[in-house]
């Protein structure tokens, strides 16, 4: 059986695997706080049938080698936190963050997770939380009687209301961010949260705006860092070299064709 059948086809396995991750950042390009992801190849062993160094006589040896590769396979997949561009809502619970960092928020089964996704909103307890209901970490609780309107977040985290009857100013909370050494080492878990792992990294707190942290902006939010015309390139490239792989195949099919053919 001819060896370029089988290489052709992890070519092709792993453009497949390159339109499913491009597919998946087109399907997200509304999402969010969400970071595009990228595809990473690398080749196959080879096998190597002459090795660069063999004595080719007392005095000589043999310049290059003969090897052969058995194609390519995926490597890894690498999300880019890269900044999104900033989209005005006007709304007092949405925060944008713009610069390194994450919401701490805590989940239904008390772990951690992590997310960009800053449209906050203010429950029955009168606390920030997520869309799907998730607490910020450290919990805002809002006070009671406070004017909605009045609701003010700084640069630097601070949450200030005002108090139905009082004229100053009622600071309520402090957002805290968080950072971590490698944040394409986090896991993706959906709901644009994400876990730490071992490669991530534990998550390094502190202030907004402080140390390199991300400053906050209210009344914004930050969307996908997905550019719709770099992914559609990068789709037909992908289509392309798919093609190509399929065309090594149907040429290696037709050679053996012919080999078979002599005996006729």
């Amino acid at each position: 059986m001819m060896r370029s059948l089988w290489t052709a086809a992890s070519g092709m396995t792993t453009q497949q695997f390159n339109i499913d991750t491009i597919s998946n950042n087109l399907s997200n390009v509304n999402t969010t706080g969400f970071k595009k992801m990228r595809a990473e190849f690398e080749d196959l062993i080879y096998q190597t049938q002459l090795m660069a160094g063999t004595p080719a006589t007392e005095i000589t040896e043999i310049p290059t080698g003969i090897q052969v590769g058995h194609g390519a396979r995926v490597s890894a997949t690498q999300r880019m936190f890269q900044q999104g561009s900033l989209q005005s809502t006007e709304n007092k619970t949405d925060i944008a963050l713009t610069g390194e960092g994450f919401f701490k928020v805590t989940l239904f089964d008390g772990t951690e997770a992590f997310t960009r996704d800053g449209s906050f909103k203010i429950d029955s307890e009168r606390q920030l939380v997520t869309s799907n209901g998730y607490l910020l970490d450290p919990p805002i609780t809002l006070p009671e009687n406070f004017q909605s309107e009045s609701l003010a977040i700084s640069k630097d985290g601070r949450i200030t209301v005002k108090i139905f009857g009082e004229d100053e100013d009622t600071e309520v909370g402090l957002l805290e961010i968080n950072r971590f050494v490698n944040p394409a080492g986090l896991n993706a878990i959906g709901d644009n949260l994400f876990k730490v792992t071992g490669a991530s990294g534990e998550p390094i707190p502190g202030q907004p705006g402080l140390n390199g942290n991300a400053q906050t902006v209210q009344g914004f939010l930050e969307m996908s860092n997905v550019k719709v015309v770099e992914e559609m390139v990068n789709m037909i490239v992908a289509q392309r070299a798919y093609e190509t792989n399929s065309k090594a195949i149907q040429t290696s099919d037709s050679m053996l064709g012919t080999a078979i053919g002599l005996k006729r």
